[in-house]
């Protein structure tokens, strides 16, 4: 290789690197309507819940370790009894 070639092949194989091989920040499973909350949180273990949403509770500490997935959220409002944004949400 001359000197003039090598800073490009240097850039091209950085590129690839960095654009060619990079894997998906966090698959997440096809948004399913479960048929109860165990069933969700098999998946979802401390529930599921739209973009924006905060855990309503009467007592302790609200629960902030749901996933935010708004497709399988809106699959399953029907689980979600206190209408929060969260449904099957557990500590």
């Amino acid at each position: 290789m001359t000197r003039k070639t090598v800073p490009i092949v240097v850039a091209a194989v950085t590129a690839f690197g960095l654009f060619g091989l990079a894997a998906p920040a966090q698959a997440l499973p096809k948004p399913v309507k479960y048929k109860n909350c165990t069933a969700l949180q098999k998946v979802y273990k401390h529930g599921v819940a739209k973009k924006g949403a905060k855990d309503k509770v009467k007592s302790g500490k609200p629960v902030t370790t749901f996933k935010v997935y708004t497709a399988a959220y809106n699959k399953n409002k029907a689980l979600d009894r206190d209408k929060d944004g969260v449904a099957c949400e557990k500590k």
